[in-house]
């Protein structure tokens, strides 16, 4: 760890005792001290006292500005007014029914209106909306493999827990990746039944068909791969997939749990302009609260129907999910709303870009609606490949620094992306960008020493 890192980690640790102080306490009775594993990093996370907008406080009093919001989350922010009024009227009429109701149509109408799908069935989270869509693909085409790329997040199912983080030593050759658990427990089975390909590699792909000719059901990802940071898709790539699917009679599937409600109104299938045969939606369109859809064609959705697939959940479709939903998408996934985050994200990015250029950092800036990320490398990368070789302390040092800047840049780990909220105003990207710029020259220094470091080595 070099001196600059740990100037960061002691101011961190100066500023928030109280975080500490409640992360030793939840190690005794929880594992890592913390409800998720992506929630757990060293010295130990920050505990929040409580949030309100484009903002949050830690238990220590010390106020950030949001752009974790929680993983992609929140494009609608922190209790936004239109979901905390849909909210509280639903808590005093029935917060559970396991009956049908009238907002399960109406919300499905939203949903239908946007996205290229003609029916939907909904749940509670993403690993459930990528769950069911693969067994769905999977009865649709009688087939049991599923091609999902290195590197892609889906969830914490068997089909999805396959080459998410790879170490080096297990991957392969690029053109066709091994097939690797995402941790213990992990059936070998399923594993087999996951053929990975790299992303924006065709050829890849190609091969993976030719190797399991009328086996395959169905290509599974994000169209622009989030668990890397931000990697875009290049040119004529998802076309490319989408013929491919087509010609061997797979269903394509995108994985719109973070992007679905962030790159647009009509998500990726209008952002990009190729259309899957199959969505999965959460995150965002909850508008803070958990809920999840995943949808398709009626000759698909049809086989839940006929009863030929299965699909159910007690807190499917609870009234207070499903009001959040409905006010997130009548209210706060607006085109006016969008034109509003654009613009900060257009904002966002121009500055960090002419901030890593002032301070000679070896970085760019990828963004897409409300996303974006600072990736710490001399040139675009294309997969996770490229992404590994990432300096890790250097992205410490940078998230760390932000922190103590008042700045939640982004959700720790350096795969992440920093989410912009209907709620963020100018005024929060012009204190972001002065944090940053406040950084960057440490950083461009780090990275130049620890470069000519390895150079002489």
């Amino acid at each position: 760890m070099y001196s600059a890192l740990q100037k960061e980690l002691d101011i961190f640790q100066r500023r928030t005792p109280k975080s500490a102080e409640a992360h030793k306490r939840n190690l005794k009775r929880i594992p890592l001290g913390v409800a998720s594993n992506y929630r757990a990093y060293d010295p130990y996370p920050i505990f929040v006292k409580d949030a309100q907008g484009s903002r949050f406080r830690d238990l220590d009093g010390n106020e950030y500005i949001d752009h974790n919001l929680c993983f992609g989350a929140l494009m609608a922010g922190h209790c936004h007014p239109a979901v905390m009024k849909a909210v509280e009227k639903r808590l005093s009429t029935g917060t559970m029914f396991g009956m049908p109701h009238n907002m399960e149509w109406e919300l499905a109408e939203e949903i239908c209106e946007r996205f290229p799908v003609e029916m939907l069935r909904f749940g509670n989270s993403g690993t459930e909306a990528t769950m069911h869509a693969i067994r769905l693909a999977r009865a649709a085409t009688g087939r049991d493999k599923i091609v999902k790329f290195e590197g892609g997040y889906h969830g914490l199912h068997d089909s999805a827990l396959v080459s998410v983080k790879p170490h080096a030593p297990e991957f392969g050759d690029v053109n066709a990746p091994n097939s690797v658990p995402g941790g213990l427990g992990v059936p070998k089975a399923s594993i087999a039944n996951v053929p990975v390909a790299t992303f924006n590699d065709l050829a890849s792909v190609e091969l993976r068909f030719k190797q399991n000719v009328g086996e395959i059901a169905a290509i599974i990802l994000e169209p622009i791969l989030m668990n890397v940071g931000l990697c875009l898709p290049q040119p004529g790539f998802l076309e490319a997939l989408r013929d491919i699917a087509t010609k061997n009679g797979a269903l394509l599937i995108y994985d719109e749990v973070k992007t679905g409600a962030k790159l647009g109104w009509g998500g990726a299938a209008e952002y990009f302009g190729v259309q899957p045969d199959m969505i999965c939606l959460a995150k965002s369109i909850g508008g803070g609260l958990p809920l999840a859809a995943f949808g398709a064609h009626k000759s698909v959705m049809d086989l839940i129907s006929q009863h030929k697939v299965f699909h159910g959940g007690t807190y499917n479709t609870n009234p207070v999910s499903m009001a959040a939903g409905l006010a997130t998408f009548k209210e706060v996934l607006t085109r006016e709303n969008y034109t509003h985050v654009d613009k900060l994200s257009q904002k966002l990015s121009d500055g960090y870009r002419k901030i890593v250029n002032k301070s000679a950092l070896q970085a760019y800036i990828a963004s897409a609606g409300a996303n974006g990320a600072l990736m710490l490398y001399p040139q675009e990368i294309r997969n996770y490949r490229d992404w590994l070789t990432i300096d890790i302390d250097l992205w410490r040092h940078y998230w760390f620094g932000m922190v103590n800047r008042g700045v939640m840049a982004q959700p720790y780990w350096w795969d992440e992306q920093w989410t912009i909220s209907v709620q963020h105003t100018a005024v929060d990207i012009d204190k972001h960008l002065a944090a940053f710029e406040d950084v960057a020259p440490a950083l461009a220094k780090a990275q130049q020493e620890r470069t000519a470091a390895v150079a002489v080595h």
